[in-house]
């Protein structure tokens, strides 16, 4: 088997009594609607930048090398503190002006009204929900970004049914730390070892929910990993006892409804 060969998953039919959701990239399409928002910060701070670049751009966004995203996430820096050592550092690499706390807000306006305006669910997403309706699986959602920003992105796209159970702002941390799954099934009200937890990041979503005793599922969606430090090996993945999908419909295929 080369490495990356999809291999189909056994079936959890049966096992499995609730679903607990990733958010960006997972339901909603969090990527495109950054790439819309990165779009308009670059026609205004990186109007230099040829439109064959802006994936460049966007790359650097979303693969956060510095790990200021995860840093929030375990209570080290605040939302904007984050959200503004990644701007600067787009305005750093490609040849930008500094960003001083005016000059981010001014940028965060701008990010923030394109990124909102292109919220979308994924199509595979309202489809699964049916599917674990129609078979009596609970199902929820756990983020490692707001519970009121969820929440709105969730409405926005459609998704207003998933309810947002967690938040990184529920336990002050988000995961990959234990205590937040096991906040999340007791609000959804099943057994982890009976519950998936099914997000884009292989670490801190199907690793991280493993470490917890739920079910770990990594959502792989083809053309859709985010490179650089990120660990994104399927074989990797399924050799640490992960299930590995490629799409939502995929996970009900695995779960048998």
């Amino acid at each position: 088997m080369t490495t990356g060969e999809r291999v189909p998953p056994a079936t959890l039919a049966g096992a499995v009594d609730g679903v607990l959701f990733d958010v960006d990239d997972t339901l909603v399409t969090t990527r495109a609607a950054f790439a819309v928002a990165i779009d308009a910060v670059c026609d205004v701070y990186l109007p230099h930048v040829p439109a064959g670049r802006r994936a460049d751009v966007l790359a650097l966004w979303r693969e956060d090398p510095d790990g200021y995203y995860r840093a929030y996430t375990r209570g080290e820096l605040t939302f904007d503190e984050q959200r503004m050592h990644r701007a600067n550092q787009l305005q750093d690499r490609f040849g930008g002006a500094p960003l001083d706390e005016p000059g981010y807000r001014a940028w965060l306006s701008v990010f923030w009204t394109a990124f909102e305006g292109a919220w979308r669910a994924h199509t595979d997403a309202a489809g699964l929900l049916d599917r674990l309706e129609s078979a009596g699986i609970a199902y929820g959602a756990l983020s490692n970004a707001a519970t009121a920003l969820q929440t709105s992105k969730l409405a926005a796209a459609g998704l207003q049914r998933v309810p947002m159970l967690v938040g990184v702002d529920t336990l002050g941390v988000g995961k990959p730390d234990p205590r937040v799954f096991a906040e999340a099934c007791r609000l959804l009200g099943t057994d982890p070892a009976r519950t998936v937890y099914v997000g884009d990041e292989l670490d801190v979503d199907a690793r991280g929910a493993l470490a917890a005793g739920l079910i770990g599922a990594w959502l792989d969606r083809p053309g859709e990993r985010r490179g650089g430090a990120h660990p994104e090996d399927p074989d990797q993945a399924r050799a640490s006892g992960v299930q590995v999908v490629r799409s939502l419909a995929e996970l009900g295929d695995l779960l048998g409804v």
